[in-house]
């Protein structure tokens, strides 16, 4: 299964469907003279990025398409993978179920009922080995969705590569690894704050020396979104999470562009078509001057934004879901014409259940026809110049630098977190626009306006109630048949990691090596470092 990373389908040269030439580029004729143009807008592939980060962007490849996927036992998401990849998806993403993302082993009481339901179930390397069975992780990126556990995931992912004999320096992908907004917005959290910073800043400080390719951190508006916020908060909350983990990694000691360069960034995308294409632009230019006016980096790569679009799951609709597709192909345009880097596109009937196999290749297909069928990757920033594309960047720029100051004077983004200043905003804004729903103020198709007598869905996905019992079957059995010694010692090890100043990244990949579970690894550090309890917000 060999995935090229150099598109073979992008052209020298490209034509409009009546054969007229397309530039790679479109500005103002006087451009170049234009000092007020340049500094606000400049061009592709140049500081400050409002246009994208790359010269050529689509031009030269595509961005890379891929798919989320996951759910049920290992051996059902390896053969979703390879579904995908055979259809020409571009690389991996994984959902792992709910117990795996907040450390809880299959069998653990707290996980009972949410085994394998919103994502694949994950308890030692033997589930991990299953998973990436067959895939050429030396040729093939991987993103996996996961915060407050991250470390184990990626742990998990060095050693199933080692196995296979690929070396880590080798491997490309990114882990979430924002444990920032899992306190504002998702709730996936382990850890109180410092000490999930702490182990943020070890993945950073390990993968620069060893796993240099990888992307260390998603920091994620998508969650932001989903909760509520508006596009401006998004924007503005984001880059404030941003700003500490920065913070957070250079009082570590790290260098700013030691690690810079590996930041990504994971995104919404409304239906609001050109509102979107302005957010994105916007986050491009205030990052790149926030690297280089407050952080002073110096490596042009680490002023580069670059993210990742996820369409938006919070506006799918269980009514007249077939309306979904056309909701999905808006929202992805507006990631493809505000530049992302990949992209993921929601199936169908995610209001619903887990995708289908055929809803996943509907998703896939959408992405696929923009590419190769609208024309729109066929020149850069394609809207660039627009009255009110322009206008929009611009008033999205303002918001969110009026969002980033306000965090500032309140210390900073883990102090606006503990008051419940963040949480607060998006319950207002998530208030607002559902109070616009049920007034009709904002029409959504076949639900306040245009709706149908409907059937029962059928053919939707369901998880069998049998894979929790067959995942606590296997997880025993390794549990039963490991050397218990090496667990013992590589987890006792771990713990004196915690409670010092030592990088845990190493300890950690020694108790995955064991097979040590995700659980026990998990348990250590809660005994160490405790369990965050959320502030209830009234």
């Amino acid at each position: 299964m060999s995935i090229n990373k150099k598109d073979p389908l992008r052209k020298s040269e490209f034509i409009t469907a009546s054969s007229s030439l397309i530039h790679e580029i479109y500005s103002l004729e006087n451009a170049k003279e234009d000092k007020k143009y340049l500094e606000k807008i400049g061009f592709p592939g140049e500081y400050p990025f409002t246009r994208g980060v790359h010269s050529k962007m689509y031009r030269s490849s595509l961005w890379t398409m891929r798919q989320y996927a996951g759910f049920a036992t290992a051996e059902e998401s390896n053969n979703r993978y390879k579904y995908l990849l055979s259809q020409g998806q571009t690389g991996l993403s994984v959902a792992f179920d709910l117990p795996t993302q907040i450390g809880y082993d299959s069998d653990s009481p707290e996980a009972s009922g949410e085994v394998g339901k919103v994502g694949v179930a994950i308890d030692t390397l033997a589930d991990m080995e299953i998973l990436l069975n067959g895939i050429p992780l030396d040729k093939i990126s991987t993103s996996m969705t996961i915060n407050a556990s991250a470390s184990v995931l990626l742990a998990l992912y060095i050693v199933v590569a080692e196995k296979q004999g690929i070396s880590s320096d080798k491997l490309r992908g990114t882990i979430q690894n924002d444990i920032l907004k899992e306190y504002i917005s998702r709730g996936t959290y382990i850890y109180p704050p410092k000490q999930s910073m702490r182990i943020i800043t070890d993945i950073f400080s390990y993968c620069k020396k060893n796993v240099p390719l990888w992307n260390t951190i998603s920091i994620s508006g998508y969650h932001i979104r989903e909760a509520g916020s508006t596009a401006s908060e998004e924007i503005g909350f984001t880059l404030s999470d941003g700003i500490a983990y920065v913070e957070a990694a250079i009082k570590s000691g790290l260098d700013v562009d030691e690690f810079a360069p590996r930041l990504s960034f994971f995104f919404n995308s409304f239906t609001d078509l050109l509102e979107e294409v302005g957010k994105f632009r916007a986050a491009r230019r205030i990052w790149a001057k926030i690297m280089k006016e407050r952080f002073h980096a110096k490596n042009p790569k680490s002023l580069m934004l670059r993210f990742h679009t996820q369409t938006a799951g919070s506006t799918l609709t269980a009514q007249q879901p077939d309306n979904n597709i056309v909701r999905v192909t808006i929202q992805a345009l507006a990631a493809v014409l505000g530049g992302t880097q990949s992209l993921h596109t929601n199936s169908k009937d995610e209001a619903l259940a887990l995708p289908t196999e055929e809803s996943a290749r509907i998703a896939l297909r959408t992405q696929q026809i923009i590419a190769h069928e609208s024309g729109v990757a066929e020149t850069v920033d394609p809207l660039a110049g627009s009255y009110y594309v322009e206008a929009i960047t611009d008033r999205i720029e303002n918001e969110a630098l009026e969002i980033i100051s306000k965090i500032d004077s309140m210390g900073g983004m883990v102090k606006a977190i503990e008051e419940g200043f963040v949480q607060a905003a998006i319950q207002k804004s998530a208030y607002k626009y559902q109070q616009d729903i049920e007034n009709k103020n904002r029409v959504i198709v076949g639900v306040n306006q245009f709706s149908i007598e409907e059937k029962e869905q059928e053919g939707l996905l369901r998880i069998d109630d049998s894979v929790e019992k067959n995942q606590i079957n296997r997880l025993k059995n390794i549990k039963n048949t490991r050397d218990q010694n090496a667990v013992k010692t590589s987890l006792a090890h771990l713990k004196t990691a915690a409670k010092g100043t030592d990088n845990l990244m190493p300890y950690i990949i020694d108790a995955v090596k064991a097979y040590a579970s995700i659980g026990e690894i998990c348990n250590v550090m809660r005994e160490v470092f405790g369990e965050y309890k959320e502030n209830i917000i009234l």
